[in-house]
């Protein structure tokens, strides 16, 4: 299935990036940044089919086991890598791109109450370092 084809993509991308990793078993059983990518791939697919109560649920027990939120409706593209990814919080509007990298205590979120798109678009291999805000300001504020 596709969705286990994009996972183990993700695992072999950690892999490559965390010098610290020794093989692709230890990524997917030992990184949080990896099963937080399985939350949220599950969180995303029942948001998208309306059920956003389940929605919020997977992700919320996602956020209880590895200290990082990434809201489902959040869109993430393929091979993002999140280090020490403890404080990590990512919006319901956010889009992330292809080959990202993600460090611990990072923040993409918004300004203000918008309805409609409140977080920011990040582009494909961008690096958000260590304790990065980065909020989309709501463009229609006097």
């Amino acid at each position: 299935m596709r969705v286990f084809k994009e996972l183990y993509e993700d695992a072999k991308n950690i892999k490559k990036k965390d010098p610290a990793s020794r093989n692709i078993l230890e990524v997917i059983i030992l990184y949080p940044g990896f099963h937080i990518l399985v939350f949220h791939r599950l969180a995303h697919f029942l948001y998208r089919h309306k059920l956003k109560f389940l929605a919020r649920l997977v992700s919320q027990i996602g956020r209880f086991f590895t200290g990082i939120e990434i809201h489902p409706g959040a869109k993430i593209g393929r091979r993002l890598f999140i280090d020490h990814g403890m404080g990590i919080v990512i919006g319901e509007t956010a889009t992330i791109g292809n080959n990202c990298t993600i460090y611990h205590n990072s923040t993409l979120g918004g300004t203000g109450k918008d309805k409609n798109k409140r977080h920011p678009d990040i582009g494909n291999n961008v690096m958000v370092g260590a304790g990065a805000k980065v909020l989309r300001a709501n463009k229609n504020r006097k």
